[in-house]
């Protein structure tokens, strides 16, 4: 992405889009009872109370009344049925590993298996969103945890930690386009959540050649262990190659949320918060998702840039567009076009020689 001198000035930024993620599904229901929502109406509360604070994406994950995260699809699809009636202007977003939380005692904190997370292509109502990971990696959540972090919560049991620390996300080449033609064949929109520029230039050789055709809305995922962590060299690095015609989303964990956020605000991109990416505001002091969505509504505030309602999310991350093709995909978002058989130098679009 380019910056020219006007970049930071609010009135030449796209409005703030703020996603939320009130759903937690690494923590358990005890850690932050307050927050964390278990009944089927709670959940649907939670999402309404998200959106009347600023938020207008909504990152889905379910639970059982046990207090587990949901393997069912079925369960998905009785809270998409009850979002779409109870916010139709939010962007429903479902997280793509479903669930990664342990199934009990001594089990493994895993993803599911490549044939389960197909299926969310066949969810019903359709979310706007399911999102991918790319290229198998590490996804060892508990490496940046402080002990304030994990402090009273259910992550201090050893096992359940080297659970999490040892957690893998699955996202082999023949299941990315294999899960992308699905998603794009039931109108779904991917939402690219990428690690790391390697995971990014993957992503471009996919639209380059013809595997994903549509708008490219992307989430730098900087959680360490596996991903990059929340340094502001690898935001920077990352926001370098990402092409201008991109919606990027910083995402990160616990305490580094609030100040990535800010940065994120600043620099006219967008944002994540909530419980699934932290309960802390200041050390030892819990803070929910609708307070955190409070506080990016008013570092906006402050910072003169307007927050996007449920109807200008939609057009910032085009829902509902699809590209003739690679060639047509590669201009909409900024890429320069595939080469020619036979042309040499620099690529262009719309280049002519001039005689």
């Amino acid at each position: 992405m380019h910056f020219h001198d006007d970049a930071l000035f609010p009135e030449v930024q796209e409005k703030l889009v703020i996603t939320a993620a009130p759903y937690g599904p690494e923590w358990e229901i005890d850690d932050f009872r307050e927050d964390l929502p278990l009944t089927m109406e709670e959940h649907i509360q939670q999402a309404v109370d998200c959106y009347e604070a600023g938020a207008t994406v909504l990152h889905i994950h379910v639970r059982e009344l046990d207090g587990k995260g949901s393997k069912r699809l079925s369960k998905f699809n009785e809270l998409l049925a009850g979002l779409r009636d109870a916010v139709p202007d939010m962007i429903l977003q479902v997280g793509g590993s479903i669930s990664f939380a342990p199934e009990g005692e001594g089990a493994e904190a895993k993803w599911l298996s490549d044939d389960t997370r197909h299926m969310l292509a066949e969810l019903d109502p359709a979310p706007d969103q399911v999102t991918i990971a790319i290229n198998t990696s590490q996804m060892n959540i508990m490496e940046l945890m402080t002990r304030d972090d994990i402090a009273g919560t259910s992550m201090e049991r050893p096992e359940l930690a080297a659970s999490y620390r040892e957690m893998t996300v699955p996202a082999g080449p023949a299941w990315v386009e294999e899960h992308l033609r699905r998603l794009q064949a039931a109108g779904i929109q991917p939402h690219f959540q990428l690690s790391s520029i390697p995971q990014l230039e993957t992503v471009e050789r996919l639209i380059r050649r013809g595997v994903y055709t549509g708008p490219l809305n992307l989430t730098w995922v900087g959680i360490g262990g596996g991903f990059d962590g929340p340094n502001p060299y690898n935001i920077m690095n990352f926001l370098q190659r990402v092409p201008d015609g991109a919606c990027l989303t910083l995402e990160t964990l616990m305490r580094s949320v609030l100040p990535v956020n800010a940065m994120a605000i600043a620099m006219g991109l967008h944002t994540r918060c909530g419980n699934e990416d932290t309960i802390w505001g200041r050390v030892g002091a819990k803070m929910t998702s609708v307070q955190q969505i409070e506080q990016l509504v008013r570092i906006a505030n402050e910072l003169g840039r307007e927050v996007a309602g449920g109807k200008e999310a939609r057009e910032i991350y085009r829902i509902g567009e699809r590209y003739r093709d690679a060639d047509e995909t590669l201009a909409k978002l900024g890429y320069a076009p595939n080469r020619r058989p036979g042309q040499v130098g620099f690529t262009q679009h719309g280049f002519q020689t001039q005689i």
